[in-house]
């Protein structure tokens, strides 16, 4: 393992970088974790009323992020929890096309943390017409001591 994930490894979390791969760019090639796990079904760009108040790109992921970030709390969970996380998108050219736009949102909601197992995958459509993107997490809450 790195030195650089090794600064980043915990007693509950370490991630997994294989020594002789490249240093991925934002995100972790795998997490190992112990402890409660919290299971975040795929969020949506509505609010928590089910309305969209845009059909913007950019604007679905931070609500997206936000409703993740929402239900982690129920849990008692925190973004810094996050071991996997996957993106379903609708046009993959316009995820990459606004990157850094999606990086500043994904900051601005879960803030800088980039040791999370990323997925992110175009598919045909969502259920709902209207969505751009869907994400989902799994978390884990390491035990209290």
């Amino acid at each position: 393992m790195s030195n650089d994930n090794e600064k980043k490894t915990t007693a509950a979390r370490r991630l997994l970088q294989p020594a002789d791969w490249a240093a991925p760019r934002g995100y972790a090639n795998g997490v190992a974790a112990s402890g409660t796990q919290v299971f975040v079904a795929g969020q949506i760009g509505w609010n928590g009323q089910c309305q969209f108040e845009s059909d913007d790109f950019v604007d679905q992921v931070r609500q997206a992020l936000i409703n993740i970030k929402a239900v982690l709390a129920e849990a008692g969970a925190e973004p810094r929890h996050i071991a996997r996380m996957t993106w379903y998108l609708v046009d993959k050219r316009e995820y990459v096309a606004r990157g850094r736009e999606v990086g500043q949102a994904y900051r601005e909601v879960l803030g800088s943390e980039y040791g999370i197992a990323m997925t992110a995958v175009q598919v045909a459509g969502l259920i709902e017409d209207r969505a751009k993107v869907e994400i989902e997490v799994t978390a884990v809450v390491p035990p209290r001591d």
